[in-house]
């Protein structure tokens, strides 16, 4: 590989150091958009009042379960591209690249095109509360306008992961953050030269901070000739390639269903808050706020810990495989832990950031995250063997295990206990859930047939010509990862 690839092999060296140093790029990146998510809650939430603020809530509730639909086909190109890096096979990688985002880009825009239609029937029937509709139909049908180059941006970065390389992210993932947290105030306020668009302002700042963002990712790898850079003269590796397309198909659809499975689940649940009314659901999105910050470590070391897998898997290396599953499942209930107990001692003066001094809804959020908080440190451990098990193309049972998670727990439980419990069945759902999902996903990783999987059953062997700085990489057929 090129010195200016930036990738770097995750197969070989100490685990422990290489899937902390691997990840903290991640997690920094995590911490940087958790805190642009924040501050532009800040600005709704304390000077354009708590319908706003459940406005964008709900909103974003849609937007998630969008990037979920898409999310599959990134992460299946992912595990493929970290696969064939582990193996040495450059050009099966840039194969990957150029079929993945053919159709994980165009996929993107006509859902994109489809939900600017149906933003407004989408949250009347989340039931979102009569005052905060037309501003969350004002923000979500910018958010569309914003969905292809959010999906680009992310597609790209993964990819990068993949092929070993989480510090390029981290660069641009942190220039999106900075501009989308200067627009915010310039575009709700309009400040100087900037109209003032209210809550639809926040969804422009993200529009243009992502633009911007992704624009500066793609010219800085065509000016280092990063090694999944596809330029004219490899524009015939963005013709779809049937077997990729298919192992992306086969293996992304059931991974996509994951998250989107998790998305409808947190509309669901949305939706079962605000029939509480907007103090309720305001409360909520708050904690909702501070979840996000519990959750990052979490994702990142499963991340890490999917691409350190995925190459470990092209290579062969089943022993580094466990360790890293191993390794991964400790450092989470490290890093998580120690977040949950500040969260818990300081949740007064943290969810004030997000609701008014006088409001009532403090109380509340109060409540619910005493309850609910602690079910991220079993989200963790299935996060992360989840992510292990995936690499290898197992894909079906990790969505099977998710389905009855939320849905044959988490929904019912909230569902069925309100007459009993009230709200608290809401919160006391997320616990339960988490448990039951960490000992399936544990149940499977100890004696399931996931090691048997794969993602390509007959891969390309023809070689393709890659940049000159690449060469030095020799091409080595992605086999039967149960090897």
């Amino acid at each position: 590989m090129s010195k200016t690839s930036s990738a770097r092999s995750l197969t070989e060296g100490p685990i422990g150091r290489g899937l902390l140093m691997f990840s903290l790029p991640i997690l920094a990146g995590n911490i940087a958009q958790s805190l642009n998510g924040s501050v532009n809650a800040i600005w709704v939430g304390k000077f354009l009042g708590e319908a706003a603020l459940t406005a964008t809530a709900n909103a974003n509730n849609i937007m998630f379960f969008l990037i979920g639909s898409v999310f599959g086909i990134g992460m299946a190109a992912t595990i493929l591209i970290g696969q064939s890096i582990g193996a040495k096979d450059l050009p099966q990688a840039r194969r990957v690249m150029g079929t993945s985002a053919t159709f994980f880009i165009g996929l993107s825009a006509v859902i994109a095109v489809a939900g600017w239609f149906l933003s407004h029937r989408l949250l009347l029937a989340m039931g979102t509360p009569a005052e905060s509709l037309p501003m969350a139909d004002a923000y979500l049908k910018v958010i569309f306008l914003a969905m292809p180059m959010l999906y680009a941006f992310a597609f790209i970065t993964a990819a990068l992961r993949g092929a070993g390389d989480s510090r390029t992210p981290f660069r641009f993932l942190l220039l999106a953050v900075l501009l989308d947290i200067v627009f915010n105030p310039l575009f709700i306020f309009g400040l100087g030269p900037f109209p003032e668009l209210g809550v639809a302002g926040s969804a422009w700042a993200t529009f243009f901070s992502q633009a911007l963002a992704l624009a500066g990712l793609l010219l800085y790898l065509r000016n280092k000739r990063h090694m999944l850079w596809l330029g004219r003269k490899d524009a015939h590796l963005l013709k779809i390639d049937t077997e990729i397309l298919k192992a992306l198909i086969a293996k992304g659809v059931p991974m996509g269903a994951q998250m989107v499975l998790i998305s409808l689940a947190m509309i669901m649940m949305i939706s079962m808050v605000n029939s509480y009314g907007v103090e309720t659901a305001s409360a909520y999105g708050a904690a909702m706020q501070l979840w996000t910050y519990v959750q990052m470590p979490a994702m990142a070391i499963g991340a890490a810990c999917s691409s350190m897998a995925a190459q470990n898997v092209g290579a062969g290396n089943w022993q580094r495989v466990g360790a890293t599953a191993r390794t991964g499942v400790l450092f989470n209930f490290l890093l998580t832990g120690a977040l949950i107990a500040p969260i818990i001692l300081f949740d007064r003066s943290t969810l004030a950031l997000f609701l008014p001094a006088a409001s009532s809804a403090l109380e509340i959020g109060r409540h619910l995250n005493h309850i609910a908080v602690w079910s991220f440190l079993f989200f963790g451990v299935t996060f992360v063997l989840s992510g292990v098990v995936r690499s290898t193309g197992a894909v079906v049972a990790p969505l099977i295990i998710l389905a009855v998670a939320m849905w044959g727990i988490r929904v019912p439980f909230a569902k069925w206990l309100q007459p009993a419990l009230g709200a608290d069945a809401i919160w006391w759902s997320f616990p339960v859930s988490a448990f039951c999902s960490m000992l399936m996903i544990m149940a499977y990783y100890r004696w399931g047939n996931w090691r048997s999987a794969t993602m390509l059953h007959k891969p390309e062997q023809d070689t393709l010509a890659t940049p000159a700085e690449v060469g030095s990489c020799p091409p080595s057929p992605v086999a039967d990862t149960n090897a």
